[in-house]
């Protein structure tokens, strides 16, 4: 009876929404006259033909749409502008009482004027602030080439990535990667690290998300927006390297940094083809220390446990791409891609540790023993996906779209965990290996269906998911020892998967007020079986997940938005998966096959102001969060630490972020942003069976900085500085992590090639650079390890455009595959 009464309520809304927008207004299109494209951020003003007087204005959306409302009967004219075309001008347009005038197209002539002439007059702008999204020019974060998505979204006001590059938005980890506004479940840490920084158009932060995108991701979303080009062949190659490395950490390997990625993209007016490769080695070399010790009430007794040695990453990606798609007619356009790629790290912990027990009382010594641990982690996954699009326009102006993609990935790995003899280092005192294999397929239908009503659009739409993993994981320990529980290290663990959403939304316009407002139904199941247990864990889900957006414009300079969505953060299935894994000596890590999403929802009070010389925004927002899921440790042994998932009652985070982008002369651009909030996290934690309470809160902020100074037409200089300052856990802190970085560029071959050089993560002094201590305790235990990564790392770079790349096609992207990796 509640579902029904929600559901008709909501067509109700749509109903009244529809009856009231309908008044007197202007709507038509703007495109370039070449290439048909839309041009987003046109000027449209509305001029009265008696007295030249202005009556209203817009600016145009991302498809070169407007819409001019709430305007008396009368006698007009319409004034288009855009930087780089022709002003056009339509005179004596009568406009009825009641009337909704469809202007149908505007096509806008380029203007003869050149390049250099258009600059002078106007850039664009390299922030916008939208009813329901904040986005950003990638290419203003020069410091970024050459490298990935990170290094551009890193940038951003309210994401932060740490010294184990894990990535934050809002103080959270869970949220949603879009890629052309293609929803991507994958990890975004292993997603945005492959997907090349040259590539990108602009970031769009979706931080208050409308009904029509998948809820998952109690953060929000992030956008990714691919660069697009004119008709013809169109031809990118990007080439880095990484100079010798300055710091020396004595590690095993030197690094090695370099990679290559090309684009071949032929469009015409039917066919766009785009053949795409990539390459890129990215090591890391570095060092941690830690101090650790554990308390055993029973035998009255301390076990203390130092370390200290290397920590360094091997990475490498390979892959390629074909996307087609083919416009049949002005109706009817399909959309194909296949992709096919290999991704593989090997995490090295070469660890010395000095092991002593003590009396707990009296702390007299009881036994000591100093071992080396060599430890390395390997991950691989090969990925295959296929996508099928088909778009149809109605004659009504209406849209009918449907997608399928599947994915297939081949997923394993091994941690080979070797204690030797600290003298020679070559007698195995232990060695422990987890082979495992974790395959997994995965399938999503998408049907979505859009139609003007009014002044607005209504947008419903049916979405099917479905993934299932099958994991067989082993666990060998040489010489054999005696371990009761030795059974539980090693099985198999099948997880599935099934997701059905219906979704319906409206938005529109009256007067100076945007809105959005719709409401997503979804009912999930999710089954985890386990050889270890003979019962199958389950869990079945129906929920509603409501969303609404505001945008108020006061006049062409102020305008305030307020957005509300109720979120979920589903389980991975390394969070699910119960067969722990021995990361290193020190380390036990497992899941928990019961546990609960993360519900949240969202609220956000936003202010926006733009000037001559740039913008600047502030949003409050709040977060309120049931069954926040937490990575905790408990004592498995003496000398080892068991890190486990599992779900705490409530959290609550109440934030502020703010950004400006300022350009107070024509050679120098200055953009800062950051985030300021508190978190806190209350309730009890359910730990392999013990439970404890939490109750931890502390405020935390972030700063992220950019400057860019012009020095000619051909070279430039960019400076940004990443400052996260230290938060609470669960259990414990995370410190500060700061990271300060410098590149220049200078354009060559009459302005189709670039070099470029970067330094990365400079370090002077006492600065700490790129480095992080992550700090738990607890009742019985307490560790602390500071994480030291390679800091002043000299990158080069080389770019040569015959043209841009093309975004008209849909790339497949990772679903699933990519966050399991």
């Amino acid at each position: 009876m509640f579902f029904r009464k929600e559901i008709a309520s909501f067509i109700l809304f749509f109903f009244i929404t529809s009856a009231f927008a309908q008044k007197s207004s202007f709507k038509g299109i703007v495109i370039d006259n070449q290439t048909l494209e839309p041009i987003e951020y046109a000027s449209v003003s509305l001029v009265s033909q008696i007295d030249n007087s202005v009556v209203s204005g817009v600016i145009t959306g991302k498809n070169g749409n407007f819409v001019i409302q709430n305007i008396q009967s009368g006698n007009y004219k319409i004034k288009i502008y855009f930087i780089g075309y022709e002003i056009q001008y339509l005179e004596n347009i009568l406009l009825k009482n009641n009337q909704v005038l469809n202007l149908d197209t505007f096509k806008l002539q380029r203007s003869n004027q050149s390049l250099e002439e258009v600059i002078i007059k106007g850039t664009k702008s390299n922030f916008y602030n939208k009813i329901d999204k904040q986005q950003y020019k990638a290419d203003q974060f020069a410091t970024a080439n050459g490298g990935t998505a990170i290094d551009v979204i890193k940038n951003l006001p309210s994401v932060t990535v740490n010294g184990q590059g894990e990535i934050s938005l809002r103080g959270s980890n869970g949220f949603m990667i879009l890629v052309n506004g293609k929803p991507v479940l994958s990890d975004a840490q292993t997603l945005l690290s492959q997907l090349p920084a040259n590539t990108i158009e602009n970031i769009e932060l979706i931080t208050s998300p409308s009904a029509k995108y998948d809820p998952d991701g109690k953060g929000g979303i992030i956008n990714i927006i691919t660069k697009n080009n004119k008709n013809g062949i169109a031809l990118i190659s990007n080439l880095s390297g990484g100079l010798p490395s300055i710091n020396d950490y004595d590690n095993l390997e030197k690094p090695k940094r370099f990679g290559g990625d090309i684009t071949f993209n032929y469009r015409t007016k039917k066919f766009d083809i785009t053949i795409s490769g990539n390459y890129l080695r990215n090591d890391v070399n570095g060092y941690r220390e830690g101090n650790v010790f554990t308390k055993n009430f029973i035998n009255n007794t301390i076990t203390r446990f130092p370390s200290n040695g290397e920590r360094s990453f091997d990475k490498y990606n390979y892959g390629t791409k074909t996307a087609i798609s083919y416009t049949a007619n002005k109706n009817d356009v399909f959309n194909f891609g296949f992709f096919i790629g290999k991704k593989f790290q090997a995490r090295r912990a070469d660890i010395v540790y000095n092991n002593s027990t003590s009396d707990l009382n009296t702390n007299a010594l009881i036994s000591e023993n100093a071992y080396f641990n060599s430890n390395v982690q390997t991950k691989e996954g090969t990925f295959t996906l296929t996508n099928l699009d088909y778009t149809h326009t109605f004659a009504n102006k209406s849209n009918l779209m449907t997608s399928l993609l599947y994915e297939n990935a081949d997923l394993y790995g091994n941690t080979i965990n070797k204690n030797l003899d600290l003298a020679t280092r070559s007698i195995v005192l232990q060695e422990v290996n987890n082979p495992y294999k974790n395959p997994i397929d995965g399938f999503r239908f998408k049907l979505d269906y859009s139609i003007p009503i009014g002044l607005g659009k209504l947008e419903s739409g049916y979405q099917y998911r479905f993934d299932q993993q099958n994991g067989k994981f082993d666990y060998i320990v040489t010489p054999i020892s005696v371990q009761p529980d030795a059974a539980n290290f090693r099985g198999t663990a099948k997880s599935v998967n099934h997701i059905n959403g219906f979704y319906s939304q409206y938005s529109g316009k009256t007067n100076k007020l945007d809105y959005i407002a719709g409401l997503r139904c979804e009912y999930s199941s999710r089954e985890v079986v386990l050889s270890t247990d003979s019962n199958p864990h389950l869990l079945k889900l129906s929920n509603l997940f409501p969303s609404a957006n505001l945008l108020y414009t006061f006049n062409t300079y102020w305008n305030a938005k307020l957005g509300y969505s109720k979120r979920i953060q589903r389980n991975n299935n390394f969070e699910l998966n119960p067969i722990p894994e021995r990361e290193h000596s020190e380390t036990l890590e497992q899941g928990d096959p019961d546990l609960k999403p993360q519900f949240v929802d969202l609220v956000e009070l936003g202010m926006n102001h733009s000037f001559k010389k740039g913008t600047l925004f502030a949003t409050l927002y709040y977060q309120n969060i049931k069954n926040p899921i937490q990575r905790v440790n408990s004592v498995y042994a003496d000398t080892i630490l068991n890190r486990v998932f599992t779900n705490a009652e409530k959290a609550r985070l109440l934030g502020l972020e703010f950004g400006t982008n300022l350009k107070p002369v024509k050679w120098f651009s200055l953009y800062l942003g950051g985030n300021i909030y508190n978190y806190k996290i209350t309730g009890k934690l359910n730990i392999l069976g013990i439970t404890s309470n939490v109750d931890n809160s502390n405020w935390a902020y972030s700063l992220n900085t950019n400057s860019t100074f012009n020095l000619d037409k051909t070279l430039s200089l960019t400076a940004n500085i990443n400052y996260t300052s230290a938060k609470p856990t669960a259990q414990g802190e995370d410190s500060r992590f700061l990271s300060p970085n410098l590149s220049a560029k200078k354009t060559i071959l009459k302005g189709n090639g670039t070099i470029g050089i970067q330094w990365q993560n400079i370090n002077f002094g006492n600065m700490g650079s790129n480095q992080q201590r992550i700090t738990t305790f607890g009742a019985d235990f307490y560790t602390t390890t500071n994480y030291t990564y390679e800091t002043n790392v000299l990158l080069l770079n080389f770019s040569y455009n015959f043209n841009k790349i093309s975004s008209k096609n849909k790339l497949p992207t990772s679903e699933i595959g990519e966050k399991e990796f």
